[in-house]
C-alpha cells in the first residue's frame, strides 16, 4: 500500500471553472521560451527587474496544467514568504488549490525530510536549534569541557557560532575561517576545533539540529543514495530554485543530486546579482551551470519593467566591465527619462548637504520619503548624513548596521566627551567607569559619589587608594588629566580618547577590526567641529534651529520616512529615486578588495545592484580629499566603477562648500 504522506493529490477548484492563462499577453517573448520549456534543465538569466517571478509563478502553472500532480513540484526560495506569494499566484491563476506543492527555503525543505528520513543516532523528532539555542549549547560544551577558561582574550559563543557555520556553508575548514577572518584567535585553534567536535556530539547525543545541519544532514542522505534518496528523487519530479546565485556549495549539490534521474530542473537567477559570499553564496554555481548540464537550455531576460533607458545604459555600462559572467543587455519600453547625475564633492559635509537638500527638493516635488533611498557600501559612511537629516528635521529609517549613536563602542567614546562638558554626568560616568576592568554598577555609582565629595571631580582615583582598583582608576584620571590640558580641539580629543579605549575595545569585542574602522570614522568626523559644544550638540542629533527653507515644507504622511540602507539590505527592492553614496575608490571599492580579483568583481555586481534598484533618477556620489586612518592615505578619486561610465551616459557635478 502506497505511503499515505505520497498520495497525489487531486487540483481542487477554487470556486467556478478554473481559469484559462493568456501566455501572450501576460509574458514577453523570452519568459514564454522559458515557461514553457519544461523538460530537462533550464537556467533562466533574470537581470534585475525583468519579471522572474512572475516567468517562476507562470512556468508552475504551465506545469500543473499539463494533468501534473502539485505534490511532485519542489520550489525552493531564500525565504517562505517567496514561495507562499508564488503559490498564492498560481492558485489565482489557475482557480485551483495548489497546496499540495512542496515550496519553503532549502532548510525547510530539509527539515521536512529529515523529518520523514532521520539520519543515523536521530529520532523522527528532533529539535532545531535557533541561532540563540546554539550559541547556547556552544556556551554550554566550553564550560563543561573547560576550554578557554582564564584566557581574556578567547573567542565569544557567537563568534565561535560564526566559524562553525562559516566552515559548512563555504564547504571549508575552521583554520582557513580563522587565518582568512579572525587571526587573533589562531592561537586558540585546538581549542575551537575541540569545542567544534563536542558540540556536534552533544547535539546528536541530545537530537539537536541547528540549521546548517539540516542541510549537511540532507545531503549525507542523498550522497548515501539509499531509500531515502531513492524516494525523494522518485516523489519530486520538477524542481525549481529561485535566486539561484545566491545558493551555496551544499545547496547546489543538493539541487543537483535531487535531480540526478529526471534532470527537469529550472534554475532562475542573476549572476550579476551575486552578493552574498560572506554568507557563502557561490557564483560558480550559476556560471558553471551550462558546464555541468551540457544539454541545459539558457534563457536571458533582459526586458526591465522597473527603470528608464538612461539609468538602464548605466547599469549595462557598468556590468559590463565584469570579466565573469553571461553576457546580457537591459532595455525598456519605456520612454523618457533624465540621465543620471554623478557628483563630486569638497567632503563628506558636503556630500551630506547635498544629499539632504536633494531629498528636500524632490519631496516637494511630490515624492513621498518612502519612495526615496540612500544607498551605501558600508553602514558607518551614512553617519554624516544621518547628523545632516536630524539637523533639517528629516525622519529616516536605516536597514543594514545601525544607527550611528546606537552602535556600543561610539557610545563609550561619547561617554568620555560628555563628561568633560559636563562632569555631573552620572550617566556618561557610570558607563565610562564600566568599562574599566573590575568595576561594576555598584562600585561605579560608589566612585562617582565618592568623587561628587572632591573639589575636582575627575580626582576619582583617591576613593579607592590601597585598592587593586587604583592603577586602573589613575590611568583613566589621567587620560582626563590630558583631555583638559590646554584647549584641545575635539578631534585632538577623540583621538586621545581612542588610544586609550583601543585595548578595551579588543577585550570586549570579537570583531574589532570593524568597530575600529567605524572609531576611525568617528575621528575623521570630529575634524570638522571647532568646539565640543557643537559636536556634541550634532552627535545628539537634536537639531538645531534652521531657516525653513532648509526644512521640509510639505507635511509628511503619517509614519514617512527616508529609506537609508546598506546595498546588501536592499537588494530586490525598488525606489522612484535613489542616491549612492561614498562611491570613491578605497571605499567602493575598498583598498582589500582591490587586491583580490573575486572579491573585486563582487564590489562590481554590488555597485550594479544599487544602481538597478531605481525607477526613475539615480545619483551617484563622492566626496574628495578623505583621509582614511587605517591607510594614512587621502582618497580623492572617484569609484573605478563609476569612472569608466562614458561621458554621454551621465551628467557630471561639482558641489563645492
Amino acid at each position: 500500500m502506497a505511503d499515505e504522506r505520497y498520495r497525489v493529490y487531486k487540483l481542487k477548484r477554487v470556486g467556478g471553472k478554473p481559469k484559462g492563462i493568456h501566455y501572450d499577453r501576460a509574458l514577453n517573448d523570452d519568459q514564454r521560451e522559458a515557461v514553457f520549456t519544461l523538460e530537462g534543465p533550464l537556467l533562466v538569466i533574470a537581470g534585475a527587474g525583468t519579471g522572474k517571478t512572475r516567468t517562476l509563478t507562470y512556468r508552475v502553472a504551465r506545469l500543473l496544467e499539463t494533468g501534473l500532480p502539485p505534490d511532485e513540484i519542489v520550489l525552493l526560495t531564500f525565504t517562505r514568504r517567496a514561495a507562499q506569494e508564488m503559490v498564492g499566484r498560481v492558485e489565482k491563476l489557475l482557480g485551483v488549490d495548489c497546496q499540495g506543492i512542496v515550496g519553503g527555503t532549502y532548510h525547510a525543505f530539509a527539515v521536512r525530510m529529515l523529518t520523514r528520513f532521520p539520519p543515523e543516532g536521530y529520532p523522527n523528532r528532533f529539535s532545531i536549534l535557533d541561532r540563540g539555542d546554539a550559541e547556547d549549547t556552544i556556551q554550554l560544551v566550553r564550560g563543561q569541557r573547560g576550554l578557554g577558561r582564564g584566557e581574556r582574550r578567547f573567542p565569544r559563543k557567537r563568534t565561535l557560532m560564526d566559524v562553525f557555520s562559516k566552515a559548512v556553508n563555504r564547504s571549508t575548514s575552521i583554520k582557513q575561517i580563522l587565518e582568512d577572518e579572525y587571526e587573533h584567535f589562531m592561537p586558540h585553534l585546538d581549542a575551537v576545533m575541540e569545542i567544534e567536535k563536542e558540540y556536534n556530539a552533544f547535539k546528536r547525543r541530545h537530537a539537536l539540529m541547528d540549521y546548517d545541519d539540516l542541510l549537511v544532514y540532507l545531503l549525507e542522505a542523498l550522497r548515501e543514495e539509499g531509500r531515502a534518496c531513492k524516494e525523494m528523487r522518485a516523489r519530486f519530479k520538477y524542481l525549481l530554485v529561485d535566486e539561484y546565485q545566491d545558493t551555496n556549495q551544499l545547496q547546489a549539490e543538493i539541487t543537483d543530486r535531487l535531480v540526478a534521474e529526471h534532470r527537469n530542473l529550472m534554475v532562475v537567477g542573476d549572476d550579476s546579482q551575486s552578493i552574498y559570499a560572506f554568507r557563502g553564496a557561490d557564483y560558480r554555481n550559476i556560471v558553471e551551470f551550462p558546464t555541468r548540464y551540457e544539454d541545459a537550455t539558457v534563457v536571458k531576460l533582459e526586458r526591465n519593467y522597473r527603470s528608464t533607458q538612461p539609468v538602464l545604459d548605466v547599469t549595462n555600462a557598468i556590468i559590463a566591465k565584469a570579466s565573469i559572467g553571461f553576457e546580457k543587455r537591459l532595455y525598456t519600453e519605456r520612454r523618457g527619462g533624465e540621465k543620471p547625475a554623478i557628483v563630486m564633492t569638497d567632503g563628506e559635509a558636503d556630500q551630506a548637504a547635498f544629499i539632504a537638500q536633494r531629498i528636500i527638493e524632490h519631496r516637494e516635488e511630490g515624492i513621498s520619503l518612502n519612495r526615496m533611498a540612500v544607498l551605501f557600501r558600508s553602514s558607518f559612511q551614512s553617519y554624516e548624513l544621518e547628523i545632516e537629516l536630524a539637523r533639517r528635521d528629516i525622519p529616516y529609517v536605516k536597514y543594514g548596521g545601525f544607527r550611528f549613536l546606537e552602535a556600543a563602542h561610539i557610545k563609550d567614546v561619547m561617554a568620555h566627551l560628555r563628561v568633560l562638558a559636563n562632569p555631573r554626568d552620572a550617566i556618561s560616568w557610570n558607563r565610562l567607569l564600566c568599562l574599566v576592568e573590575g568595576v561594576g554598577p555598584k562600585r561605579a555609582a560608589d566612585v562617582v559619589a565618592a568623587s561628587a565629595t572632591q573639589s575636582d571631580p575627575f580626582a576619582f582615583s583617591k576613593a579607592e587608594i590601597g585598592s587593586p582598583l587604583q592603577r586602573r582608576l589613575t590611568a583613566l584620571e589621567e587620560l582626563f588629566g590630558r583631555l583638559r590640558t590646554g584647549k584641545k580641539p575635539p578631534a585632538a580629543m577623540v583621538d586621545e580618547i581612542i588610544r586609550y579605549y583601543e585595548p578595551i575595545l579588543k577585550d570586549r569585542y570579537d570583531d574589532q577590526q570593524r568597530r575600529g574602522r567605524d572609531l576611525e570614522h568617528f575621528q575623521v568626523l570630529s575634524e570638522g567641529y571647532d568646539g565640543l559644544e557643537r559636536l556634541l550638540s550634532d552627535m545628539s542629533l537634536d537639531p538645531p534651529s534652521r531657516a525653513v527653507e532648509n526644512r521640509l515644507a510639505t507635511p509628511l504622511d503619517e509614519g514617512e520616512r527616508l529609506v537609508l540602507s546598506t546595498i546588501h539590505s536592499a537588494k530586490g527592492m525598488e525606489w522612484k529615486v535613489v542616491i549612492v553614496l561614498g562611491a570613491l575608490d578605497g571605499f567602493f571599492p575598498s583598498f582589500w578588495s582591490a587586491r583580490d580579483p573575486e572579491a573585486l568583481e563582487e564590489e562590481r555586481r554590488l555597485m550594479y545592484v544599487a544602481t538597478t534598484r531605481t525607477r526613475d533618477q539615480l545619483y551617484i556620489t563622492y566626496p574628495v580629499g578623505i583621509y582614511h586612518p587605517s591607510s594614512g592615505r587621502v582618497l580623492s578619486k572617484p569609484s573605478r566603477f563609476i569612472e569608466d561610465v562614458p561621458g554621454k551616459l551621465v551628467e557630471r557635478w561639482a558641489v563645492t562648500g
